[in-house]
Formats: structure tokens, sequence, C-alpha cells
């Protein structure tokens, strides 16, 4: 299968190696990391053990041209990048898949194909990106993988087995909008958490209308998993997620944010990706993993006073 990967970072250049290992025709479209692609490939670091893949590397998208499979992982922050990349990748038979974090990325990719080409992943792994072409892979792998707006096709359950036979755990979702929401479960609390708590645990009580200097360390996940007032904050945002994702019809099971909490504990010390590009001056993915999940309960009646307060205090600290 001919496959193209649009943002190489961490999640891009780690499920890009795993499937360029198994023997499929990848191509990574790169900008900064292009020359330690080409000529030293990636190198994934892993638990599981290390390995180096070779895909192919090229600076723009008509190098590649139509793919059978276009794999989206570039940041939220540059989806208006979408409408200029894409097309050069993408037939009329192509399946495009966003691996993006949020609310939002399927409908975005259905106003530039039609919607019966787009699926989306959820990406249940701790990965970083700690050198150019070098991805540091942490903890779990999981990608759940769906259908937009629609039941699972045989393509679905083909790119599953695909997945799978390049080593990557993979399940199809029957409701892909439900398990975004239960991904959000984890990603508001401990990607949301972990930049907030630069401005202190009293700003996520009662945001100040400007947040005062000097910011305090971000706090991992193990620090935020700590027995005490931030663990309760993780669960209370847990529940107030869990609360708008039944509102809205999408039923997570009453166990959820336990066994969500249990998962992380074996994370040890990790900083999700919203904290590395809070570190690095970036901006954050704010519309699509907060500003539409809250838009979204407000809309369902439901009382999000801890996300409404984590989404003020993130808007606050975003470098942009």
């Amino acid at each position: 299968m001919k496959i193209a990967v649009v943002g190489c970072g961490a999640v891009g250049s780690y499920y890009g190696a795993m499937l360029s290992r198994a023997g499929h025709d990848v191509h990574f479209l790169l900008r900064s990391d292009y020359d330690a692609v080409r000529r030293h490939g990636v190198n994934i670091r892993s638990p599981h053990g290390d390995f180096n893949a070779r895909p192919r590397a090229a600076r723009t998208p008509e190098e590649i041209g139509v793919s059978d499979l276009v794999m989206i992982a570039i940041k939220t922050t540059a989806n208006d990048q979408l409408a200029r990349l894409l097309p050069p990748l993408v037939g009329p038979q192509t399946a495009v898949l966003t691996l993006q974090n949020g609310l939002g990325n399927e409908e975005a990719l259905a106003k530039l194909f039609p919607p019966a080409q787009i699926l989306g992943g959820l990406c249940f792994v701790c990965l970083n990106r700690i050198a150019p072409g070098v991805i540091q892979h942490l903890d779990h792998g999981l990608i759940m993988l769906g259908e937009f707006q629609r039941w699972p096709e045989p393509r679905t359950h083909d790119i599953v087995g695909m997945f799978k036979h390049a080593g990557i755990v993979c399940k199809v979702s029957d409701n892909l909008a439900r398990a975004h929401w239960e991904k959000l479960v984890w990603n508001i609390p401990f990607n949301g958490l972990g930049v907030a708590s630069a401005a202190g645990y009293d700003a996520l009580l009662a945001p100040p209308p400007i947040l005062q200097s000097p910011r305090l360390p971000c706090l991992t996940t193990e620090q935020l998993l700590d027995s005490g007032p931030w663990e309760t904050l993780v669960r209370e945002l847990m529940q107030e997620v869990i609360a708008a994702a039944n509102a809205l019809g999408y039923t997570p099971e009453p166990s959820f944010a336990d066994k969500m909490i249990e998962r992380t504990r074996t994370m040890g010390a990790y900083k999700a990706s919203t904290i590395l590009d809070f570190e690095r001056g970036q901006p954050l993915e704010l519309e699509g993993l907060f500003l539409e999940p809250l838009r979204q309960a407000q809309l369902a009646s439901v009382a999000t006073p801890r996300l409404a307060a984590l989404g003020e205090v993130l808007r606050q600290l975003n470098p942009v």
C-alpha cells in the first residue's frame, strides 16, 4: 500500500515507521526533519525494541502524488494548511485518515473531500520526538479507528488489519464520535492541567482576569495523580466530560474514568503533547481539545465549571 504521512512529529513518525518496517511504500512529507530522515531514516526507541525504518522523504506533496492512504498527524493549529497540502495526495479511491486530537477534524476534511473517504483514528500512546527523526516510545500504542458518520466498512477492517500486521494494536470503533469523547476523558485533564499547572492550583479554582508571572513548572501525569488536590481536579474534569458525553448520547461505561487513571499510572512522569508545545512556545491546540467540547457541553445544558475555568486559564497561557 502506498501511504503518505502528513505531519511527521511523534505520532506520524512512529506509526509511519511501523508501517514502513512492515514493507509498505511509506512517504513522509517533511520540513525541518527532511535531511535527517533522508540520510538516516527514522529511529524508534521503544521498550518493545529499537528499530530503524526508511520511509521515502519528500518536501512537497507533489513529489509523493496520489496515495492509497493519507495519514494526517499535524497539530490542529496547522489545519489551515490542509487545503494546500492534501489535494495532490488524494484521488477518488484514497482513504483519508486523521490521527489528530479533539473534535471537528473529520468535519474539516469533509469540506475538502467526499465524507465517504474520511476516517478518524484515536491514538492511545506515549511518545516524544527527542531529535530530528528520533522518536521515543514510552508506553501503550493502541489506535481506535472508525468511519466518519458511518458504520465500519470493509475498507475499515482492511486498514485495521494492515496496522495489526505492522505490529500496531488497532481496533475498530462502530461510533467514531463516541470514541472522540472517550479520548477527551483523558486528553482534557492530562493535556489541559499539565499546562495550566504553570499558573498554579488556585488559578484553576477562580481564574483571574489577567494571570501574573512568574510561571511554575508544568506537572507530569505522575505529579497530577498525587492522591491530593490535583488528582481531585483530574477526576472532576473527567466526570464533567463523561456527563457531557452522556447528554450527547455517547455513554462511557461507569468505570471508564477509573480505568483511564489506572492506565495513566503506568506511564510514570509523562508530559503530554500539549505541555511540550507550551514549553517550546508553540500555539496550543485549544479549539478542538477544550473549547469545542466546552461549547457542546453548554449546548447540552451540562454544567462544566472546571472545564470552563481550565479553558480560560489555557487561553491566557497560550503563547500565540
